[in-house]
């Protein structure tokens, strides 16, 4: 790739990516991910479900707070998790 296109700096491979990327389709795919995704404590592991919803969100919305991107995915846990979680938040949740 590198050969193609010559030596460029970080900002002209990211506006490549996001290009090549960053269209509807690749939008949909990943709103649907982050929809279906739901936490199952017998199969998933808390912090890497937790950071690849976190990152789903920050790619689809980059100028979405951390505290609106926590509620989101804190509503996907539902039950008792969700329960047992804003109990013990030192903010309310």
């Amino acid at each position: 790739m590198r050969i193609d296109h010559g030596k460029h700096d970080w900002s002209w491979w990211k506006s490549e990516m996001i290009t090549k990327w960053a269209n509807n389709s690749w939008r949909f795919e990943l709103e649907n991910a982050f929809e279906s995704a739901i936490f199952n404590s017998e199969k998933d592991k808390p912090l890497n479900w937790f950071f690849k919803e976190k990152d789903r969100l920050s790619a689809l919305h980059p100028d979405m707070s951390d505290d609106i991107i926590n509620m989101k995915i804190l509503r996907k846990c539902g039950g008792e998790l969700e329960h047992v979680i804003k109990c013990r938040c030192v903010e309310p949740c």
